[in-house]
């Protein structure tokens, strides 16, 4: 396995109220941000970033499979509410858990906001049916990837309903045990 990567090192902190947020004070949430995607507002992108965008989407749909994996760097970094992940392999840990704990969970629309040599943002609209409740419930997301010189993904941030999560106290430690350990329920190929 790789060394693992140090928190911040690529880790960009999008300004959600500047990406997201609207000159209209109504269409915001009391945050000041609206992370509601609006695909008719997606800015144009290269075919390149289509389609990691189409590869991170069929990630969170539950359908992980090596090719889409590929679109990490193997010394890359996962980091969400309720995970913080430094390696592709423990990436692929939370993407090949969907499946087990989802009945389903779809992308019900994208909107690239931001595109940069380094970064490319997009808001997103994920709706997650537990296996257990079959109770379907939509999550709104800021997706922030920074990419390295080929193009992978080195730092995955995904923001959930108008909220950035810190990395201290209980929450990192609840969210480091996810991340090395969730792979040995869910068992991703070894090779990634």
């Amino acid at each position: 396995m790789p060394a693992s990567i140090p928190l911040g090192e690529h880790e960009i902190r999008p300004d959600p109220q500047a990406l997201t947020g609207s000159s209209n004070p109504e269409e915001n949430s009391s945050t000041g941000v609206n992370y509601e995607p609006d695909p008719s507002k997606s800015l144009e992108v290269s075919m390149d970033r289509e389609e990691i965008v189409k590869k991170i989407t069929r990630l969170y749909s539950g359908s992980a499979n090596e090719e889409d994996m590929m679109v990490y760097a193997e010394r890359a970094v996962y980091d969400d509410p309720w995970s913080f992940c430094d390696t592709r392999y423990k990436i692929a840990g939370q993407w090949y858990g969907i499946p087990r704990v989802m009945a389903s969970s779809r992308t019900l629309a994208t909107q690239i906001v931001s595109s940069t040599p380094n970064e490319l943002v997009f808001r997103m609209k994920q709706e997650y049916t537990p296996r257990v409740l079959h109770y379907s419930k939509p999550v709104n997301s800021l997706i922030t990837l920074t990419l390295n010189e080929q193009g992978k993904v080195i730092y995955h941030k995904d923001m959930w309903n108008d909220k950035d999560y810190s990395h201290e106290g209980l929450g990192k430690i609840m969210k480091t045990l996810n991340g090395d350990h969730l792979t040995k329920i869910t068992r991703p190929p070894g090779d990634l």
